[in-house]
């Protein structure tokens, strides 16, 4: 699956940080920080060997030479294709905000400088309240994150702004 991006907008005014629709207090906020997600290259090659090995290991079954080879070259051509995709993910960063005890992965964005930049202007105003109004656009991510980056647990998706939500 490929990662879809819109535009989130991110305001910080009258003491209030406003992620999309959702609103959340500065003074309520207790700590700010950056996740990142980044598929794991190491697993995805052993994934890889594996179907490779088992995919021969089957094609030796099949009746006729020519039967064999295409069966071969089609199935390995979409294990190819399944780790090209997988290794060319980009990574994602998430603004991640706690309030009384309860953490929310405000907004996910593909530039770690953006999403970086953010955490440090939501931080000056939470110690310098008062401070000027201040609005981002950030490209907002919005896949299955979880089926992306994930073990294969479960699945969840994200739309761009809040927390993870499962079907």
């Amino acid at each position: 699956m490929r990662l879809s991006y819109s535009s989130v907008q991110v305001r910080i005014a009258e003491n209030i940080l406003w992620v999309g629709g959702e609103a959340y207090p500065l003074g309520n906020i207790s700590h700010v920080g950056q996740r990142s997600l980044e598929v794991n290259k190491k697993r995805a090659r052993q994934k890889f060997i594996a179907q490779a090995v088992f995919i021969v290991l089957l094609g030796i079954f099949f009746p006729g030479e020519a039967i064999k080879f295409l069966f071969l070259a089609v199935m390995m051509a979409i294990s190819v294709w399944r780790l090209t995709a997988v290794l060319r993910t980009p990574p994602v960063y998430g603004l991640v905000i706690n309030t009384a005890g309860t953490q929310f992965d405000a907004v996910w964005g593909s530039n770690q400088n953006e999403i970086g930049d953010l955490v440090q202007e939501i931080t000056a105003a939470i110690s310098r309240p008062g401070t000027v109004n201040k609005i981002y656009n950030i490209n907002s991510v919005q896949g299955d994150l979880i089926q992306l980056y994930g073990k294969g647990i479960g699945k969840a998706q994200h739309n761009g702004s809040g927390n993870v939500v499962v079907p």
